[in-house]
Order: structure tokens, then C-alpha cells, then sequence
């Protein structure tokens, strides 16, 4: 293996990983200057962050 390859990307658009990443530091600035929360997946549950950094699960029915 040439010296070259050692040093290639593990995933092809590792670029993504940065992105998405800046994405959801975005929301969370938005969510704190509108008062807002916002919603993702934390271990297989959907939960809603607070801007006071309160996680709580998301109900069923959508909204608590």
C-alpha cells in the first residue's frame, strides 16, 4: 500500500459529518433566540431540547 492511501478519508463525503454537525449547532441557536425547542433522535427516542438545556421525550402524540 503506497503511502498516499494511508492518509485517504474513511467515508467518501466525510465532509457531511461536518456539515450536519454545524447544521444542528444552527438550530440550536435559532431555537435559543426564538424561544423554541428543537427535536431530534437520543438513543432510538425522539426528545425535545430545551435553550436551558432541558431534554425531555417527545410523546407520542407529538406534543406534551
Amino acid at each position: 500500500m503506497s503511502e498516499g492511501q494511508t492518509n485517504a478519508p474513511k467515508r467518501k463525503y466525510a465532509w457531511m459529518d461536518k456539515w450536519a454537525k454545524m447544521t444542528g449547532e444552527r438550530a440550536k441557536i435559532d431555537a435559543k433566540a426564538n424561544g423554541t425547542y428543537i427535536i431530534y433522535e437520543k438513543d432510538g427516542e425522539l426528545v425535545k431540547e430545551y435553550p436551558n438545556d432541558r431534554v425531555l421525550p417527545l410523546d407520542e402524540e407529538g406534543e406534551s
